[in-house]
């Protein structure tokens, strides 16, 4: 039996810049964002099934006697890249209730890097974490055709707190942010993790940003300057810097799409800034899911009373892939 374990992950920095489209032009080289794995988990089972059949559990439950009868896109897939066509068990759990989408913790890229490296070590074999990035990319971009970046492939396979750059070339640099490490902890003691209680379908959303990068390279410039720059601002000892910068690119994020925010996303943020938040941001795409934020801690209870009515999510960093 084998079981893989890969975390989720929370994006601070320079979202939309992981899309080719743009780190392949841009006049600066390359794309980046500044990204943290979280101690949430997709996990993993794979097991030898006794007959030749392939059954997957998740919230469904399929019994197919070929690969190609499997319905689960990301699964179906992992199992033909890594040559797997019969007598296997997949059972997936998480953290996270199965049953909702569009969180934008990269929930779906952790099941994809989940699910090869369990099926690489169910077949004897031992997969580096740029390889299983990649693999995970080729399944959800090439093979199911998701208009998405390639931050969360790399963010939830190489795990811990880092910067990733992504070059006109095509090639990927990680950079853990190597700091003062009570500085890291203040960074978190500083952030806090609610629930919108609501989840969206990203497709629409990401759909759109992808088509229309090319009109907004002034805006995904910034944004690469702005990762570079809360990069240094943790060397300085600048926390605040990330309270004033998420507040302003969440200004810039969303005119990527509509559906970014809402109503309810609107309510929410301007209740935690009134209370004290100096900034924050949806989590992922947008329109729902979870709201990171930035807030002083003699102001976090505060917040919590303002934002009563979502759940608040304890949570802390995670050094593994």
């Amino acid at each position: 039996m084998i079981i893989s374990k890969t975390p989720l992950r929370a994006s601070f920095f320079g979202g939309g810049t992981d899309f080719s489209t743009y780190y392949e032009n841009s006049k600066l080289g390359y794309g980046t964002v500044v990204s943290t794995a979280l101690d949430m988990y997709v996990y993993i089972i794979a097991n030898r099934k006794f007959d030749d059949n392939i059954r997957i559990v998740y919230s469904g439950n399929e019994l197919v006697s070929r690969v190609d009868e499997v319905k689960h896109n990301i699964i179906r897939e992992a199992l033909k890249i890594v040559g797997i066509e019969k007598g296997i068990e997949i059972i997936y759990m998480a953290d996270i209730p199965l049953s909702q989408v569009g969180i934008g913790l990269a929930s779906s890229s952790a099941l994809a890097v989940g699910v090869l490296n369990a099926l690489h070590a169910f077949n004897g074999e031992f997969v580096p974490q740029g390889v299983l990035a990649r693999e995970a990319c080729e399944i959800e971009i090439n093979r199911l055709g998701q208009r998405i970046g390639i931050q969360d492939q790399f963010a939830v396979a190489h795990g811990g707190f880092n910067q990733y750059k992504f070059f006109n070339d095509g090639s990927v640099s990680i950079s853990p942010v190597v700091c003062k490490k009570e500085i890291i902890g203040k960074l978190k003691n500083n952030l806090m993790l609610f629930y919108t209680g609501t989840t969206r379908d990203s497709r629409k959303i990401l759909n759109e940003q992808s088509d229309t990068i090319l009109d907004k390279t002034a805006m995904l410039d910034d944004l690469v300057n702005t990762a570079d720059r809360a990069v240094q601002a943790l060397y300085d000892d600048n926390l605040d810097f990330w309270g004033t910068e998420l507040d302003r690119t969440w200004e810039i994020k969303k005119k990527f799409a509509n559906g970014v925010t809402n109503p309810l996303i609107d309510s929410m943020y301007a209740k935690a800034k009134k209370a004290g938040a100096l900034g924050g941001k949806i989590l992922g795409a947008g329109g729902g899911g979870f709201m990171m934020l930035y807030v002083p801690p003699q102001r976090q209870n505060l917040v919590r009373e303002a934002l009563s009515e979502f759940t608040y999510i304890p949570f802390d960093y995670s050094h593994e892939g």
